[in-house]
């Protein structure tokens, strides 16, 4: 027989955070066609993940930077206007979190973040404060979908196969499942809230 669920994990960007460096790098290209080539081609999600992985930022830049030495100024921009990528909490769903707290529902955090730019966020963010543990990849020194990260939630005495885990990215909540936790693919904060209300987790 399956274990009720009784606790709560949230991926931070894109699920809590509009995060995308789009908000950063539309007001450097005129041209989307050329932006959106320099996210892919540049700096791309494969090349961020190694700074939430761990790595140091200041040196993945300059080993970027050595490979695309004509795009060095825009590649310098992910550090120095980082926070441009950065806009508001989304609301929808922080007003979940909220009455998920409410309830009196474990709360944490499992987030791929760079160690650099953490703080910025713990400082900006205050809703942060409503989680009793956050787990960073930058800061652990390994990332989603790698399953160490999701183990290390254990420190807290979470229980895997009793944990929600919500994230917008396929292959980190196809991690999660593999290790007997219960994924819900982040879309938009209504079909979350059904989700949650159908799973026992949130009530009305």
């Amino acid at each position: 027989m399956n274990k009720p669920l009784d606790t709560v994990v949230f991926d931070l960007g894109n699920v809590l955070i509009d995060w995308d460096p789009r908000h950063l790098y539309r007001k450097v290209f005129d041209d989307t066609d050329r932006m959106e080539k320099f996210l892919r081609d540049v700096c791309s999600m494969d090349w961020i993940r190694q700074s939430d992985a761990g790595k140091p930022l200041a040196t993945c830049i300059e080993e970027l930077s050595r490979q695309h030495p004509h795009e060095a100024d825009n590649i310098a921009l992910f550090e120095t206007r980082w926070h441009e990528m950065m806009l508001e909490g989304i609301d929808g769903t922080l007003q979940i979190l909220e009455k998920l707290k409410a309830q009196g529902m474990p709360l944490y955090v499992l987030s791929n973040w760079s160690a650099e730019t953490w703080p910025r966020a713990l400082e900006r963010f205050d809703f942060l404060d409503l989680f009793d543990g956050l787990v960073i990849s930058g800061i652990e020194g390994v990332a989603k979908p790698d399953p160490e990260i999701y183990r290390r939630l254990e420190r807290f005495d979470v229980d895997l196969k009793c944990a929600a885990f919500i994230d917008d990215r396929p292959d980190n909540i196809h991690a999660a499942n593999a290790l007997g936790m219960t994924g819900f693919l982040f879309t938009d904060a209504d079909t979350l809230a059904a989700q949650l209300l159908e799973s026992g987790l949130l009530t009305q």
